[in-house]
């Protein structure tokens, strides 16, 4: 897992070289009008989904993992408490993996948690299961998915 500012990106984007294009849509102008939805970027290598809603508590929160996608997401605005464990820490699975949506949910209390604010983003890799979408009222963000 990856938190820091979107300012910061440049740094990231050596590390795997579609996160170059992931950067590129988060830091373009006009980001905070997008529709809510999937906005392609790179067909299925690389796509957006912009995200409107309200926060869950952190007892309603479960733990995603991803097999196929890194998640990069960014927060337009308000803060999101995100939570974190390694995968492999994960012992109460909710289901099997679903390889259609590329997720497996886990019931399990994350080891960690983060707030991510306006202007900062947070880079989810395979390993990283994690419970965004944790706190009060509304947020808006963009979740970039990056192949593996």
């Amino acid at each position: 897992m990856i938190l820091d500012r979107i300012e910061q990106a440049d740094l990231y984007a050596k590390l795997n070289p579609p996160f170059a294009q992931a950067f590129a849509f988060l830091q373009q102008k006009g980001l905070n009008e997008l529709a809510d939805g999937r906005h392609d970027i790179n067909g299925d290598d690389i796509y957006a989904l912009v995200v409107k809603g309200t926060r869950q508590s952190r007892g309603e929160a479960k733990l995603e993992m991803h097999r196929k996608y890194i998640d990069v997401q960014y927060v337009v605005s308000g803060c999101d408490n995100m939570g974190w464990k390694n995968h492999k820490l994960c012992e109460n699975s909710e289901g099997d993996y679903d390889a259609e949506i590329d997720t497996e949910l886990f019931s399990d209390a994350p080891s960690a948690w983060i707030t991510v604010c306006p202007g900062d983003f947070v880079i989810f890799f395979p390993e990283d299961a994690h419970a965004p979408g944790v706190g009060d009222g509304a947020f808006h963000k963009v979740v970039v998915k990056v192949a593996v």
